[in-house]
């Protein structure tokens, strides 16, 4: 994972976004719940000064569920203090998340700040969502050939460009992910709209 957020970083690319934990995947067996906290535990023990010394922000999605273990969340939280400042790359790992459940609880939010409905634009909705300062996603790589959104921030993947490299994720190195950017970068992006003609008309 690491070697991909530094690729990542040395190619300019200004904010990241890993899924990490789905709200579904506490469906999963206990054994399994266990050692995925565990791995994530010492993954962000590990690396927290490697982050803090490359300027990376860190930041997590969702982490509001009762069962994380206490030393978990602490350490999230010790890590997003710890490199709040930075500013040369925005790292959200998305973490007991689910894009449904930003979607209703931006709702809610909505709701009890008293906006009308008249009121409400898609930019008033998405200022609700949370970290609103986030920009809508550009690319998603979804690893391990699978072909589907897996309810992943999905307001913000609204227009966003998508690959399938066959790698599963803990397979998934630097080279598989600059082949992943390079293939997003030859692509034309035309967001509902049509590109101009090289007369520059439309």
């Amino acid at each position: 994972m690491i070697d991909v957020i530094e690729a990542a970083r040395a190619a300019g690319v200004g904010w990241l976004s890993l899924f990490a934990f789905s709200t579904e995947n506490w469906r999963r067996p206990d054994a399994e719940i266990e050692f995925l906290m565990h791995l994530v535990r010492r993954v962000v023990r590990k690396h927290a000064p490697l982050l803090h010394a490359r300027g990376i922000r860190c930041r997590f999605l969702g982490v509001s569920d009762p069962r994380i273990p206490p030393g978990l969340a602490r350490d999230i939280a010790d890590l997003m203090t710890l490199t709040g400042r930075n500013r040369q790359m925005t790292l959200t790992v998305a973490f007991d998340h689910g894009g449904r459940r930003d979607i209703v609880e931006a709702a809610r939010s909505l709701i009890r700040s008293g906006v009308s409905p008249e009121a409400v634009t898609e930019e008033s909705f998405a200022a609700h969502l949370p970290f609103p300062d986030t920009p809508d996603v550009d690319l998603v790589i979804r690893t391990s050939g699978e072909q589907r959104i897996s309810n992943f921030m999905l307001w913000q993947v609204a227009y966003a460009e998508w690959v399938f490299p066959p790698a599963l994720w803990p397979d998934f190195r630097a080279p598989d992910f600059l082949e992943c950017l390079h293939a997003y970068r030859q692509r034309e992006r035309r967001f509902g709209g049509v590109l101009p003609n090289q007369n520059g008309e439309t």
